[in-house]
C-alpha cells in the first residue's frame, strides 16, 4: 500500500509593515488602494484580481465598450496598456490623440464600463512596435538613459499623456490607478527612478508605480519604489532555436518560490538563470504578463492551447502570485502609420513580425472572436473574485518531494496555500510539448497546526493533463465546515432567502466527494444542486458546462447564469452572442437549480457566399534569406517579393451583418488581404484559418496574396502546418461567419 504524500504546514508568521513609495491611495469617496507584502489591499481587505492587456490603439474606438465589457464579463478588473509614443507622435512635435488613438476617451469608456485601468508609459514599451514604440526621430538620441537632452523628450511625452488623463485618476474618482514605469529594462535603477519622478512632476500621481521584474537591473534598486511584476509564456516567438519547447519554458508548469522566468525574451536578454532580487519577498507577487496566447514570428510560429494558458496561470496561483495579468488578453490590429509600426529584422529588431496582425491568439481575438480559452480562464477567475481575498493570506508551502528537474514527469506536481487552518492544494499535472502521465493512488496528509488531514479518503488517480484544485477546511457557514473536497471551487451565491450555494467543477477523471462534518458524500454533475443542509447547498457542474458558468450583478444582485454563448450585461440588459445560433441559451440559478430563460432571438440573415477566383498563379519560391542580428534567423518576405505571390479575387455579397468575419482557410507561407492597394490584415501560415472583420469595408472585391512556402524553409511549424511546406499556395476554404445574438431586458 503506497503512503500518503505528506507536507508540514504551518500558521503565516506576522511579518513587519513595509513602506512603499507609492502615490495618493485615497479616492474623493474614500475608498483605498494600497500595498502590502502579501498583496493589494482594496478598501483596507486583501485583493486578488484579474488584470489583462487590451491595447487601445490596436482595436477601433467604436468596438471599446463591447470588448471591456466582454473582458469584465471574462472576471477581469483591471485592464492594462501601452502607450505606445510612436503611435502618438510619429512626428515630432505633432501628437495625436484622436480617433482610436484616444488615451483619455478609452479611459473614460473603462471607467463607464467599471473596470480600473494600468497605464504602460514607457517610454519604451517593446509590445512588437517598431523601436520598441520609441519614434524614429528619437533614435540618435542616447534613449533609455537619464541623458538631458532625451528626457527633455520623455517630459513632453509624459505631460501629453498626463494631460490626457487629467480628472480621471484614483485620486480624482477615475479608473486610473497604475502606471508601468519603461519595460524589461537592465540598466541602472537611477534611469527607471527618474522617469517615475517626472511621471510624477507631469502629475501622473496614482496608488499603484510598477515595472517588469525582469531583467535583472544593473544596479538595486532602492527598496519600495516600483513594485516588481513578473511573468510567464508556455513558449515563445523570439527564441532562436527551431524546435519547440527550448530552453526553460518547462518550468513554468512547476511550482516554484522563484518569481523570475528566464524564458521570457531570450532574443534581446539572452539566455540567463532565473534570479530573484534579494528583497523579493518584501513584496507581493504580482504578475503582468502571462502568455494570453502568442504571435507568431516569421521564423517561430506559435499555437498555444487554452490548456496552456490555464496550466501556467493555475502553477503561478499556486506559487504564491496575488495578480494573476495576462499579455494579451485581447489581440488587436496595428493602426496606420507612414511607415510600417511593427518590429523587423529590418528596422534593427531580432524578429519580423506581421504587418497589420496582433492577434495573439489571446481570449478574445482582435476582431473580438470570444476563444475557449477564455471560458478556461474565467472559470478561475469566478474563484478569484470570490475567494481571492481569502487566497491572499496564504502563503505558499512546496512538498519535500518535488520534481527534479525537466525531465522527471513521475514526481507529482503539488503545492499548497494555507493560513494555517484554511486552504487550498493545486496540482498540475500538464506540460505543453510533454505527456505527463497519470499519477496513481495519490492520497495526501497536510500536517497542520491543528493535526493532520488525509485526503482523499481513498486514494485515487489524478488523470494525464490534468490542472486543479482542492479546498480543505472551507468554511460554508459559523458551524459547517467542507473538511475537503476532490471538486475544484468556482463561485458563490447567495440568495434573497439566504440560502447560500457552493458551485464546484468536476475534472474528468477524478471522482467528486465532499467530506462534510466527517462525513464523505459522492456527487454527480448536473444543473440542480447536489446536496443541501440547513441554507446550505453544493453544486457540481460537469467540465463542459463549468466552462459555461458566469457570475455577474443583474437587476440590482449577484445572479450566476449558466450558458454556451459569450454573456455581457449592461445594465439590466443581458446580451449573447454566438457563432452557432443554437448556443443561444441562457439559464439562471434559482431556487437550488439553473432554469431557462426567454430570451429575444435577433434573425440575422443567412450569409451570402464568397466567390474565389485564382487571378495569377504563385511564381517559385522565394530563396528564403537569414538576418544579420544575434543568431542568424529566417526574414520574412518584403513587399517586392510578393510579386511572385498567388493571387485570389474575393467577390463578397451585396451586404452581411454587423461584425460578420471572412474565415480564410488556407496554405502558404505568408497571406496578405487586399482592399484595392490597402493592406488590410496579413498572416505567418501556422496551420489554423485567418479571420477579418468586415466592417467598415465597403468593397466588395478583396484580392489575396498567398506566398508559397518552401519546403526547405528555416522556420518552426506547429505539426498543424506542416502540410504547407512545398505546396502550392491556396485558399481551400471561405466562409461568413456570422454572430447570432439574442437579447433578454
Amino acid at each position: 500500500m503506497n503512503r500518503p504524500l505528506t507536507i508540514d504546514l504551518a500558521a503565516p508568521t506576522a511579518l513587519p509593515a513595509e513602506s512603499y513609495a507609492m502615490g495618493t491611495s485615497r479616492r474623493p469617496d474614500g475608498a483605498t488602494l494600497t500595498v502590502t507584502r502579501a498583496s493589494l489591499l482594496r478598501n483596507g481587505k486583501p485583493w486578488t484580481p484579474v488584470m489583462g492587456e487590451l491595447h487601445y490603439a490596436r482595436i477601433p474606438e467604436s468596438d471599446w465598450r463591447e470588448e471591456l465589457l466582454k473582458l469584465k464579463m471574462g472576471g477581469l478588473e483591471l485592464v492594462a496598456s501601452y502607450v505606445f509614443w510612436i503611435h502618438h507622435e510619429e512626428t515630432e512635435g505633432t501628437f495625436d490623440w484622436s480617433g482610436r488613438k484616444s488615451l483619455r476617451r478609452f479611459a473614460e469608456t473603462c471607467r463607464e464600463v467599471g473596470l480600473d485601468f494600468v497605464v504602460r508609459v514607457g517610454p519604451w514599451c517593446h509590445g512588437e512596435v517598431r523601436n520598441g514604440g520609441l519614434p524614429d526621430w528619437t533614435l540618435p538620441l542616447k534613449t533609455q538613459t537619464d541623458d538631458p537632452m532625451y528626457l527633455a523628450k520623455v517630459r513632453v511625452l509624459y505631460r501629453e499623456i498626463a494631460g490626457q488623463l487629467v480628472g480621471l485618476l484614483w485620486k480624482d474618482g477615475g479608473p486610473v490607478v497604475g502606471v508601468q514605469i519603461e519595460n524589461e529594462f537592465g540598466g541602472p535603477a537611477q534611469h527607471l527612478l527618474t522617469l517615475k519622478r517626472l511621471a510624477r512632476e507631469a502629475g501622473l500621481d496614482v496608488p499603484l508605480y510598477t515595472r517588469t521584474g525582469w531583467p535583472e537591473l544593473a544596479t538595486p534598486m532602492p527598496f519600495g519604489e516600483l513594485l516588481p511584476l513578473y511573468g510567464v509564456y508556455a513558449e515563445g516567438f523570439w527564441d532562436r532555436e527551431l524546435t519547440s519547447m527550448p530552453g526553460n519554458y518547462w518550468a513554468g508548469f512547476q511550482f516554484s518560490h522563484l518569481r523570475t522566468d528566464s524564458a521570457i525574451a531570450t532574443d534581446l536578454l539572452g539566455k540567463r538563470a532565473a534570479k530573484d532580487a534579494p528583497d523579493v519577498a518584501r513584496y507581493p507577487y504580482l504578475t503582468c504578463e502571462i502568455g494570453g496566447g502568442m504571435m507568431s514570428s516569421y521564423h517561430r510560429r506559435i499555437a498555444i492551447s487554452p490548456e496552456d494558458i490555464e496550466a501556467t496561470v493555475l502553477v503561478k496561483l499556486g506559487s504564491g502570485s496575488t495578480l494573476p495579468g495576462y499579455y494579451m488578453y485581447h489581440g488587436g490590429t496595428n493602426p496606420e502609420g507612414r511607415t510600417t509600426l511593427m518590429e523587423s529584422q529590418a528596422t534593427g529588431y531580432w524578429n519580423d513580425l506581421p504587418v497589420k496582425n496582433y492577434d495573439f491568439g489571446a481570449p478574445l481575438g482582435a476582431a473580438g472572436q470570444v476563444r475557449p480559452s477564455y471560458h478556461h480562464q474565467r472559470r478561475l477567475h469566478l474563484f478569484l473574485q470570490d475567494f481571492g481575498g481569502a487566497l491572499a493570506g496564504m502563503p505558499t508551502t512546496m512538498p519535500p518531494i518535488r520534481p527534479q528537474g525537466q525531465g522527471d514527469v513521475a514526481t507529482l506536481r503539488w503545492a499548497v496555500r494555507t493560513d494555517g487552518k484554511h486552504g487550498f492544494i493545486f496540482i498540475n499535472n500538464y506540460q505543453r510539448g510533454k505527456k505527463l502521465p497519470a499519477k496513481e493512488s495519490v492520497q495526501l496528509t497536510l500536517n497542520l497546526p491543528g493535526g493532520p488531514l488525509t485526503l482523499p479518503d481513498a486514494p485515487l488517480t489524478i488523470p494525464a493533463d490534468a490542472r486543479l484544485f482542492w479546498p480543505f477546511h472551507l468554511s460554508l457557514t459559523d458551524d459547517l465546515t467542507l473538511d475537503w473536497a476532490t471538486a475544484q471551487p468556482l463561485c458563490t451565491l447567495a440568495e434573497p432567502d439566504g440560502t447560500k450555494t457552493f458551485f464546484f467543477a468536476e475534472t474528468p477523471g477524478v471522482p467528486a466527494r465532499f467530506c462534510i462534518g466527517g462525513s464523505v458524500v459522492s456527487l454527480k454533475p448536473g444543473r440542480s444542486a447536489g446536496w443541501k443542509r440547513g441554507n446550505v447547498r453544493l453544486a457540481l457542474l460537469s467540465e463542459a458546462e463549468s466552462l459555461g458558468v458566469y457570475k455577474t450583478v443583474w437587476r440590482g444582485r449577484e445572479q450566476v447564469f449558466l450558458t454556451p454563448a459569450s454573456l455581457v450585461v449592461e445594465g439590466d440588459t443581458l446580451r449573447l452572442t454566438a457563432e452557432n445560433p443554437r448556443a443561444r441559451t441562457l439559464a439562471r440559478f434559482e431556487g437550488g437549480r439553473f432554469r431557462s430563460m426567454p430570451l429575444t432571438l435577433e434573425r440575422a440573415p443567412r450569409p451570402g457566399r464568397v466567390s474565389v477566383t485564382l487571378a495569377k498563379a504563385a511564381g517559385p519560391p522565394r530563396p528564403v534569406r537569414l538576418g544579420k542580428i544575434g543568431r542568424p534567423v529566417a526574414e520574412a518576405p518584403v513587399d517586392a517579393d510578393f510579386d511572385e505571390a498567388a493571387r485570389f479575387t474575393l467577390t463578397l455579397p451585396e451586404s452581411q451583418p454587423a461584425g460578420t468575419l471572412l474565415r480564410l482557410h488556407y496554405k502558404g507561407d505568408v497571406l496578405r488581404i487586399y482592399d484595392g492597394e490597402r493592406l488590410l490584415l496579413d498572416d505567418f501560415f501556422h496551420g489554423e484559418p485567418l479571420d477579418l472583420c468586415l466592417d467598415g469595408i465597403a468593397s466588395r472585391t478583396l484580392t489575396v496574396a498567398i506566398l508559397p512556402l518552401r519546403k526547405d524553409a528555416p522556420i518552426l511549424l506547429p505539426e498543424t502546418g506542416q502540410s504547407a511546406r512545398g505546396a502550392s499556395p491556396s485558399v481551400n476554404r471561405v466562409e461568413l461567419i456570422v454572430r447570432h445574438r439574442a437579447r433578454l431586458a
